[in-house]
């Protein structure tokens, strides 16, 4: 009997990887390599179905199947699933606002034995989860400065309403994988790309604008003529673009810097250099947009500017302002010399959030052990072990959930299973 032993972690994503990499690092954090599921809620997609995103994905579901229905197209299909024979609680770690009504359900229908962290708040009802990880900025709408900006009428439909209890984690910034076993492992995979560059590397991450951190052209430009007064004191600079960035964007600075031997760009082909950037850059450059991108830069003790924060609004604002008073952040003038540094507490959000999960954890009793099982893989419906018939088999009720509860309000893909 191990029914206070949690040896099997699932993750539900949204297709985020900003959301996703949260929850990866999280359960890094708490000693897993990896995620023993992966599973992702995703919407329906092309067509008008790319204007219905401010949905929820139950009614986005369900407008997209009243289509499919009318249209004659096929309704649904279900992707493989996997099971394994394990028995015990279950640890179900979501992010992001799409994977709400899975992660809830889950606990609904199985709370006595699954533990189900939510990353990112999901603004309202948080007592739907064991565990609430989000950043302190969500919180700012219960400011008086974000509540002088709202018109009264307004106010009581500005989320969240109430000030964060008990089962609510708060960190400085995002989740992320950036951990120092990373970082090393990326140091090491990179050596041989990295290590002769002249030093000091400066990275130049760039992300895009956003509702509440709006930019253009005229922040390309500003980036690009800092970025040429600092190169005299720079060994190398490696640029990134992210998803995100407007092809305006990139233009201004790919013709600013195509032919500058000291500049690289990366072109976006595989493999991805983010890590061995972060492992091996003497400081950083990014663009307000990205709390991740700035989240991780921050927690490497490294330092790291930052260029468009004065644009960005409510409470992102009040993230670039938490990081200034941390002394963990600088603003990009173009006047730096990048061969000068400075000190400061690394942000260690994703190993303090582990740690509180932990203490969470042991309270019911319950604790984590990281250990190897025998897979079994199936597809559709799912067929009870005939072992289990006198213990708990909690990733088959899961699975149950998703196939039976589910199947008419989220597409729910499996991505793999593994030990």
């Amino acid at each position: 009997m191990r029914r206070n032993i949690i040896s099997r972690v699932i993750v539900i994503g949204n297709g985020v990887a900003g959301a996703e990499n949260q929850c990866i690092g999280l359960i890094r954090a708490l000693g897993f390599s990896h995620p023993h599921s992966f599973y992702r809620v995703t919407r329906p997609r092309g067509g008008i179905n790319e204007r219905l995103h401010w949905l929820s994905v139950p009614l986005h579901r369900k407008i997209d199947r009243f289509l499919r229905q009318t249209s004659g197209h096929e309704l649904y299909r279900l992707g493989a699933i996997g099971n394994s024979r394990v028995y015990g609680p279950l640890l179900v770690v979501a992010s992001g606002r799409d994977t709400i009504p899975v992660s809830s359900s889950i606990k609904r229908l199985a709370p006595e034995h699954v533990f189900v962290v939510q990353i990112q708040h999901p603004r309202s009802n948080l007592k739907r989860f064991d565990l609430v990880i989000t950043p302190r900025h969500d919180y700012y709408p219960l400011t008086p400065q974000a509540q002088e900006q709202v018109p009264w009428f307004l106010r009581r439909w500005i989320t969240p309403r109430e000030h964060p209890g008990k089962n609510v984690i708060l960190t400085v910034g995002a989740l992320h994988q950036a951990d120092s076993t990373a970082l090393q492992n990326a140091a090491s995979a990179w050596h041989d790309k990295l290590a002769p560059l002249l030093k000091p590397l400066l990275v130049v991450n760039i992300g895009g604008p956003t509702s509440h951190c709006q930019y253009g052209t005229d922040l390309a430009k500003q980036l690009t003529a800092s970025l040429a007064n600092i190169l005299p004191s720079c060994g190398s600079v490696r640029i990134s673009f992210s998803r995100r960035t407007p092809a305006k964007i990139s233009d201004i600075i790919l013709r600013a810097f195509h032919d500058n031997p000291k500049v690289h760009i990366w072109d976006g082909s595989d493999p991805n250099p983010h890590m061995g950037n972060l492992a091996w850059a003497d400081a950083f450059v990014i663009t307000a947009d990205s709390v991740s991108m700035l989240s991780e830069a921050c927690s490497t003790g490294k330092p790291v500017y930052v260029i468009g924060s004065e644009r960005c609004t409510w409470k992102f604002a009040d993230f670039q302002k938490s990081l200034f008073e941390r002394g963990v952040l600088r603003p990009f003038t173009g006047k730096e010399n990048v061969s000068e540094s400075w000190s400061y507490v690394p942000l260690s959000d994703t190993a303090d959030a582990a740690v509180q999960v932990i203490k969470a954890l042991a309270t019911r009793g319950w604790k984590l052990v990281i250990v190897a099982h025998e897979m079994l893989y199936f597809s559709g419906n799912c067929t009870i072990l005939p072992d289990a018939s006198t213990e708990f088999c909690v990733e088959i009720l899961v699975v149950e959930l998703i196939y039976w509860k589910l199947i008419y309000s989220t597409n729910f893909e499996h991505l793999y299973l593994c030990t």
